[in-house]
């Protein structure tokens, strides 16, 4: 599928009370002095083709869109585009900080995805999360977004919110879908310590729900979209026909990306990296064209195929066995027969001649499942 390029860019003019990413809130001299040091890391690069950029956050279009463009340009020239691969370039944007001329300038530098971070259409829920935007906000973009040329428009929604009901679920989803996005990726909230989402759980346990009450707000994702028109190619995300994600289709792919900026995760050859979390650290170490402070990790090669299964279980395809065989050396049906037995017993798995894929009913326990494989024991 070829090399995944992300670049991470951690301010945000807010701080929603569930994100456990790393970012920070925005202040002008902190993020010109990052962006500098995201220059020379890039600079620092080798050279290679590439084919894919996401710019992630915290809130990439905290930085005006002449910015983006101008780095968006320096990444394209680091990372040409494969030349048998479409050239997709993403971001990640909130809805109420984007300019009219933010659009064109995106389209100009050849950004083609837009990732909209909606959450919910009800007024209440966005500000439960800590969100500032507006549905007029967001009406606002997309037909923008339209009008500038931008190839794919998605919004991020969420569910499980606290004070939600499957009614509002259900309008928030109505609304995506008569927005004419292209593409809707659908979450789950999940807690993280140290978050003030955690201490409020601590508090009011009561606000949030359990597993169950989960599952049926993830099933009205998976109907109402589908009924719509939109295809579920992976646990989370639903896209319409020539709209899919290819940068996080070659993360279940398995496939090699690289991890640009403060906290950012990379994977080649087997070796997991991540850079440090600490923002002076990798600003210090950047600027000074130092190697970025962090960690790494070598899969062990009897884990490898474990965790390829995990991934390849999130998508619609599931494990593809020919090609699997060939590039880890593992006969899937063979290694892990009894968790397949196990579970397509249970109806939460199906096969086929070339396939082994998670069943409708086997999406609501994905990680139950994917587990299973990642925990049997393989030979020495």
């Amino acid at each position: 599928m070829g090399l995944g390029i992300y670049v991470h860019l951690p301010f945000c003019p807010y701080l929603c009370p569930y994100c456990d990413f790393a970012k920070w809130r925005y202040r002008r001299s902190a993020s010109e002095r990052y962006l500098q040091a995201l220059g020379r890391e890039i600079a620092s690069l080798p050279a290679r083709p590439a084919a894919t950029i996401f710019l992630g956050g915290g809130t990439p279009n905290a930085y005006a869109g002449t910015t983006i463009a101008s780095l968006v340009m320096s990444l394209r020239e680091r990372f040409p585009r494969l030349d048998d691969a479409a050239h997709e370039v993403s971001i990640e944007i909130n809805p109420d900080l984007v300019r009219d001329e933010d659009l064109l300038q995106y389209r100009d530098a050849g950004i083609t995805r837009l990732s909209i971070g909606v959450q919910s259409f009800d007024a209440a829920e966005s500000r439960a999360l800590g969100r500032h935007h507006s549905v007029r906000d967001v009406e606002r973009v997309v037909a923008a977004a339209r009008t500038a040329g931008i190839h794919s428009i998605g919004v991020d929604l969420m569910f499980a919110i606290p004070g939600q009901t499957l009614e509002s679920w259900r309008r928030s989803l109505d609304h995506a879908v008569a927005l004419g996005v292209d593409h809707v990726s659908t979450y789950g909230l999940t807690v993280e310590e140290g978050t003030p989402y955690a201490a409020l759980r601590e508090r009011e346990p009561e606000r949030f729900f359990d597993d169950a009450a989960e599952a049926e707000f993830y099933g009205v994702a998976m109907e109402r979209l589908e009924a719509a028109g939109y295809k579920q190619y992976e646990i989370s995300n639903f896209a319409r026909q020539g709209h899919r994600c290819v940068h996080n289709e070659n993360y279940w792919d398995n496939g090699d990306y690289l991890g640009i900026g403060v906290g950012a995760a990379s994977y080649a050859d087997g070796v997991r990296s991540v850079h440090t979390r600490d923002l002076q650290r990798y600003v210090e170490a950047a600027a000074a064209s130092q190697p970025i402070p962090g960690e790494s990790e070598r899969l062990d090669e009897r884990s490898r195929p474990g965790e390829a299964i995990m991934l390849a279980l999130r998508t619609s395809q599931g494990v593809a066995l020919r090609a699997f065989k060939e590039r880890y050396g593992v006969d899937v049906r063979e290694r892990y027969a009894s968790v397949v037995h196990a579970f397509a017993s249970k109806g939460l798995l199906e096969q086929g001649d070339d396939f082994v894929r998670l069943t409708r009913r086997g999406r609501f326990l994905a990680n139950d499942v994917c587990a299973a494989f990642l925990e049997t024991p393989q030979p020495a």
